[in-house]
């Protein structure tokens, strides 16, 4: 299992925190997502077969992307 914390600064509200939790959910593999608006992080779980790259590109999807 991996664990991995993102900033994402598009991250507004409570509705976004909850569009990101549930677009990264629809990721086979993706175990849990927790995200604070305060902070604007996120972090994720997962276990294959979802690897970083699916859940970068699923972020950027549903228009998240991780900041730099």
């Amino acid at each position: 299992m991996e664990t991995k914390t993102v900033k994402i600064d598009a991250i507004g509200c409570n509705g976004c925190v909850r569009n990101i939790e549930n677009g990264l959910k629809e990721v086979v593999g993706v175990v849990d997502v927790k995200g604070d608006v305060t902070s604007k992080q996120v972090t994720i779980v997962w276990n294959t077969p979802a690897n970083w790259d699916v859940i970068t590109a699923k972020l950027v999807e549903i228009e998240y992307p991780v900041s730099n």
